[in-house]
């Protein structure tokens, strides 16, 4: 297992998903944003226009990193050129921690475009924890690995996804990203109940909350992170909070992206969701 662990820095309060949209206006207006997250497989490349960006937006504000490539519980071997790019793009920016999915996203060199979920059994337990410490020993550090919106299940899971993710964490010694949304997702397509997801997850992994939006289909909810945060994900953070506490959270918004003040109206609508639990305590 690895023993590294993660320096907070100035990492609290609720954070924004870094666009290439949003640019301009963050180093025009430099909006009290108290950090940004930084798509890492969209700064892989050698210069360009995202890298300047990037330093001169990390140049005011911490920045985590998050990325979709390393396919986690995948049975291809770990890319070790994806790693190597992402070393020296952590040594670079220096960002408050990293953070990937706990899925597989390629196959037989064959990438895809979805997060895939894993089946949830004991040998997926132990082949996705071999992976994770792989990648926390290459990179000297504890990780974090997000939960998945899913739409299919598989009838070779033996337990749920929250016990899945508790025994990952153990055995991986890594740490959670719990993402709302997918949650509330993930339990409205398969029937479960996402308050008792909320209370199986080991509260002590968490480090990080996301919020996003979902489209609805009609017969199944679809995770787009191209909306505002629906209602229901908002009560949902509400009882995230007073089960985990104050954990830093970030706002995102993959798809249609709207104006930056929006992102600012959704931001300070969960900071009242903070400000509420501090005045109950």
């Amino acid at each position: 297992m690895s023993a590294f662990k993660i320096n907070p820095k100035d990492y609290h309060g609720v954070g924004i998903g870094l666009r290439s949209a949003h640019y301009q206006t963050i180093l025009a207006d430099r909006p009290d944003v108290p950090w940004f997250e930084a798509l890492t497989d969209n700064y892989m490349n050698d210069g360009g226009y995202p890298l300047h960006y990037l330093e001169k937006i990390r140049a005011h504000y911490p920045i985590t990193f998050h990325g979709v490539g390393l396919s986690l519980g995948g049975v291809d071997p770990i890319d070790l050129t994806y790693l190597k790019r992402l070393k020296a793009l952590r040594s670079q920016f220096q960002p408050i921690h990293f953070s990937d999915h706990l899925c597989w996203t390629s196959h037989d060199g064959r990438h895809s475009n979805d997060l895939l979920p894993m089946p949830y059994t004991q040998d997926a337990v132990r082949h996705v924890s071999e992976r994770i410490d792989q990648v926390q020993n290459s990179l000297g550090e504890q990780i974090l690995v997000e939960n998945v919106s899913s739409y299919l299940s598989y009838t070779m899971s033996d337990r749920t996804e929250a016990e899945f993710f508790a025994e990952v964490a153990q055995q991986a010694d890594c740490l959670i990203l719990c993402d709302i949304n997918n949650i509330y997702v993930s339990a409205k397509n398969h029937g479960f109940d996402a308050l008792d997801y909320l209370k199986a997850m080991p509260k002590a992994r968490i480090r990080e909350l996301h919020l996003a939006g979902y489209e609805d289909q009609g017969d199944y909810l679809l995770d787009t992170h191209g909306e505002a945060v629906h209602e229901p994900v908002w009560g949902l953070y509400e009882r995230a909070l007073e089960e985990y506490g104050e954990i830093p959270t970030l706002l995102e918004w993959d798809t249609n992206i709207p104006d930056f003040s929006v992102l600012m109206q959704e931001q300070s609508r969960a900071l009242n969701y903070w400000t509420k639990k501090q005045a109950r305590v």
